[in-house]
């Protein structure tokens, strides 16, 4: 059974939780991997709802065109690989 792919743009607005301030004084390094972790979640959401399930079909590239179309600065290497990692299904494929 096929799914029909939906348009990034086409998908509802949901409203967020309210942004709250990050904790001070923890390393530079903490701050990078919280930001690139969240930044991973959005373009895993993203590419979920627009029908790519499985980590194979997610290369750098349709991952960076993802970015582009949701607003989100080009991810490197390593949030790619995290892109992936949150998406994996059951089975590990």
């Amino acid at each position: 059974m096929a799914v029909a792919a939906t348009s990034l743009t086409e998908l509802p607005s949901l409203a967020t939780l309210p942004r709250k301030r990050l904790p001070a004084g923890r390393p530079r390094e903490w701050y990078e991997s919280h930001n690139r972790r969240l930044k991973a979640m959005r373009l895993a959401i993203a590419l979920l709802h627009s029908g790519v399930y499985r980590p194979r079909t997610a290369s750098n590239r349709r991952i960076r065109r993802v970015a582009v179309e949701i607003g989100v600065h080009r991810p490197s290497d390593v949030t790619c690989r995290m892109v992936r990692t949150l998406i994996r299904d059951e089975n590990g494929r």
